[in-house]
């Protein structure tokens, strides 16, 4: 595996581009931050006017290419995927931090990714009804938007940009990809995959930058005709405000405050399963990161034991560590949110069971670890049981009943995905009904999408919209509605047949 430096270029019109600038940036592994893992550069509005005018000019002819055709070079990429999957994985692991088997699961998200919308090249299907009216055919089309900016996070490098692009490609849309500045050389060999794979000059480019520069410059451009954003809550807000003055579509996908509750009649040992993966898993570092646990009465000492004595032994490391369950933060500024985040709860009257710091461990001191940390006596009304901390931070909120637990759960400004771990049939019925959330798990763990499914949330999580699955043909494409009528005369519906 390379383990020296990548120099990462934009990618405009089939061509690797140094920014107009040629200034760079550096990316550096976030558990040794001693270690530089790639360059990328620093674009700016011209290599932005570049890429953006590529695009469209690729979208005429690609817009013309067969559905099925599309679909191929997408199918194309999983194949290489296929075979690149543990160079990927290890890259991942080095700029990112998550440990190898969850990387290799980050890129096989993306394999998937590829392999379901090749076979909606096939699909795509539209609706056809009858008409009203005698000698006339009804029908509806999908029609693609244009000129798509994809704006990742750094947590899942290789499977949202898939997410993101496989479907805006089927549906005839260009895109360009605008990674998090924290992910270039995850991007990069993304990218190549897509070059290699044969896509044509400007179908698919690839800008790199900050968000605050390089993205608000996407989200405003008026080449631009959609917008897919995941991110923060208040970046999103941000991207809709603009994409809404320059009438753009925008697909947005944020934060979660997730819960999973925990009944008294549960199976303790797969909730405590559930509640581990959920709450640490990727260093908590998921907008579906379980960072609430809603524990009843009954239960609530007995799984906390079990808790704390699973946690205790969770290894901190490199992700290329086999051994490693617990990766570093992505960044410093990062670590220290979630250490500003343990200093409010503690304002705030909650009770430290474990964690609660930086790591010190004399082999972590160049890495940006924090260790898992739980917090007990959570009151519905802390901050740290109200907004989102993407750390491995997990909060303990007890409750008397399943009611009281569904209401908590509820009580958040967000609303992604949520967890019942219950044998009562009964009572999973009524938490698919009741929960205020996207996704629901019952007697499983708040993380663990499926690419076939729809993905996303409500309340401050998204705007409406879902990723994944055969909802994400909706966002990018428009649906054209298409009469025929072969009477020879005029007809007009609602008046002529009534």
């Amino acid at each position: 595996m390379q383990t020296s430096p990548v120099t990462c270029l934009n990618y405009i019109n089939g061509q690797w581009l140094p920014s107009n600038t040629r200034d760079t940036a550096e990316s550096r592994n976030p558990a040794d931050w001693r270690e530089l893992v790639a360059t990328f550069p620093r674009s700016t509005t011209s290599d932005v006017d570049a890429a953006v005018e590529a695009a469209r000019q690729a979208y005429h002819s690609w817009r013309l290419v067969p559905a099925p055709a599309r679909a191929e070079l997408i199918f194309r990429v999983s194949e290489l995927l296929l075979l690149k999957k543990e160079e990927f994985a290890y890259l991942m692991s080095r700029e990112m931090g998550k440990p190898l088997t969850e990387a290799r699961g980050d890129v096989q998200e993306g394999i998937d990714c590829a392999f379901y919308y090749a076979g909606e090249g096939r699909r795509l299907f539209g609706v056809t009804t009858p008409s009203e009216l005698a000698d006339k055919f009804a029908m509806t089309v999908r029609m693609p938007v244009g000129v798509c900016a994809l704006i990742t996070p750094w947590n899942f490098p290789l499977a949202i940009p898939c997410w993101k692009a496989m479907p805006a490609l089927v549906c005839g849309n260009t895109i360009i990809l605008k990674p998090a500045k924290d992910t270039p050389a995850c991007a990069t060999l993304l990218i190549q995959t897509f070059h290699e794979a044969g896509f044509p000059p400007g179908v698919v480019n690839l800008i790199h930058g900050s968000g605050g520069e390089i993205g608000r410059e996407l989200v405003a451009h008026p080449g631009i005709d959609l917008v897919s954003f995941t991110g923060s809550s208040k970046t999103g807000a941000e991207v809709g405000e603009i994409a809404g003055r320059t009438y753009k579509r925008v697909c947005l996908e944020m934060g979660g405050k997730n819960a999973q509750v925990v009944m008294e009649d549960a199976d303790l040992d797969l909730a405590l399963e559930g509640a581990l993966w959920g709450a640490f898993g990727t260093t908590g570092q998921r907008c579906t990161a379980t960072s609430r646990l809603i524990l009843h009465r009954d239960i609530k000492a007995a799984f906390t034991e079990k808790l704390l004595e699973k946690t205790a032994q969770l290894k901190l490391g490199a992700g290329i560590d086999s051994e490693t369950d617990v990766g570093p933060l992505i960044n410093s500024s990062q670590r220290e949110r979630v250490r500003r985040y343990v200093g409010v709860a503690r304002d705030e009257g909650a009770k430290i069971l474990i964690g609660g710091d930086i790591a010190r461990d004399e082999d972590l001191q160049y890495g940006y670890f924090f260790q898992p940390t739980i917090f007990d006596a959570v009151k519905p009304q802390m901050r740290v049981a109200r907004e989102e901390i993407f750390g491995p931070v997990v909060s303990l909120l007890e409750v008397d009943s399943f009611e009281d637990a569904i209401a908590i759960l509820n009580d958040t400004p967000y609303g992604l995905s949520s967890s019942i771990y219950t044998r009562d049939v009964n009572r999973a019925f009524q938490a698919m009904r009741d929960v205020e959330a996207g996704i629901t798990y019952i007697n499983g763990p708040t993380i663990g999408a499926e690419v076939h499914l729809p993905f996303g949330g409500v309340k401050q999580t998204g705007n409406g919209h879902r990723e994944a699955g055969s909802a994400a043909l909706d966002v990018f494409s428009e649906w054209k509605t298409v009469y025929v009528d072969f009477s020879g005369r005029l007809q007009r519906a609602q008046i002529d047949n009534r």
